[in-house]
């Protein structure tokens, strides 16, 4: 009963923690290390909310979830009542439905970038530096991610929109994207919102993790290009209002709400946590232009948490209880 209460415990704590990350704005300092926390925290939820379902189912046995199924395997489940045989079916349910979930989330999002793959070689030309350009009015720029045939696409409204300091940023920031393949992060993220589409909370850590995505994505740039060309460009391609990204590539900069971002000028600083709280865009542009640093210590603190979080439930199986 205590690792059922243990684990229970822990599913308990991974949402409480989802929701106060959710809100979090220190994310931002250190968005790859609280990209990791958010790894941490969603696969603890699952294993510890299906390891309490089993512990529940096996308590019968009193040997914990190991040995609660050697138990179980030995007198085909004699010993369970209406209660125990229910959280079983639950757990094995969930069980299932989430990597099933996750495989049908990777079957769409390969199938849509083999599609749209096929559709960019018939319309759009190849630049010497291996960029696509569509030859399209709007404001455009993705990233199709690939294991080996990654594509970064822009449309010629992007060329007219951006100087050519502002495009090398924006092209840094989508090649960053198909480097350190963020589509595979977001995809356990979007596939629970599959599973539980009417869960803000679920639909809230998307967006979040979307997010420090995409700052991930700037501070890879800002390697290369200086931040305010970043910025620039940024800002630029939300007042031009980008049309959404095709299904399975990933944008420079997302749809944002009307009227959220409006043009640029020297009395329209986008900066302050008013400015931040009001867009993604503009959080984004905060953090470029005026960054703070993080301390070593606290990335160490995060990702020593992270660790903790994703081991723990896992242990909890092996122990009797």
């Amino acid at each position: 009963m205590i690792g059922a209460a243990l684990l229970a415990t822990i599913a308990a704590g991974t949402v409480v923690g989802a929701h106060v990350l959710s809100r979090a704005r220190w994310t931002w300092r250190t968005p790859r290390t609280a990209i990791a926390l958010w790894q941490a925290l969603g696969l603890a939820w699952g294993i510890a909310t299906i390891g309490t379902l089993l512990s529940v189912g096996l308590l019968p046995y009193r040997d914990g979830i190991a040995g609660g199924l050697r138990g179980l395997a030995d007198d085909s489940g004699t010993r369970l009542g209406l209660v125990q045989l229910t959280a079983l079916l639950c757990a094995l349910s969930l069980a299932a439905v989430l990597p099933a979930m996750l495989l049908f989330a990777v079957f769409r999002v390969v199938r849509a970038r083999r599609r749209h793959r096929a559709l960019l070689a018939l319309v759009a030309h190849g630049e010497p530096d291996g960029t696509l350009v569509l030859d399209h009015p709007a404001a455009a720029a993705y990233c199709v991610p690939g294991m080996r045939s990654a594509k970064v696409v822009v449309s010629a409204g992007t060329m007219r929109l951006l100087d050519k300091a502002e495009l090398a940023a924006v092209l840094e920031h989508e090649r960053a994207h198909a480097r350190e393949r963020h589509d595979l992060v977001l995809l356990p993220f979007s596939s629970l919102r599959q599973v539980f589409p009417r869960f803000g909370l679920v639909s809230r850590s998307l967006d979040a993790v979307e997010l420090l995505i995409e700052m991930t994505a700037d501070d890879r740039a800002r390697r290369h290009r200086p931040p305010r060309e970043l910025a620039t460009a940024l800002l630029r391609f939300a007042a031009a209002r980008p049309a959404a990204a095709p299904s399975g590539a990933l944008a420079a900069v997302g749809t944002e709400p009307a009227g959220s971002v409006r043009p640029v000028s020297s009395e329209n600083r986008p900066f302050g946590p008013e400015a931040t709280a009001a867009s993604p865009v503009l959080a984004r542009v905060s953090r470029l232009v005026e960054p703070v640093p993080t301390h070593p210590a606290t990335r160490a603190v995060v990702l020593i948490a992270a660790v903790l979080i994703a081991v723990v439930p896992p242990l909890l199986y092996a122990l009797p209880h």
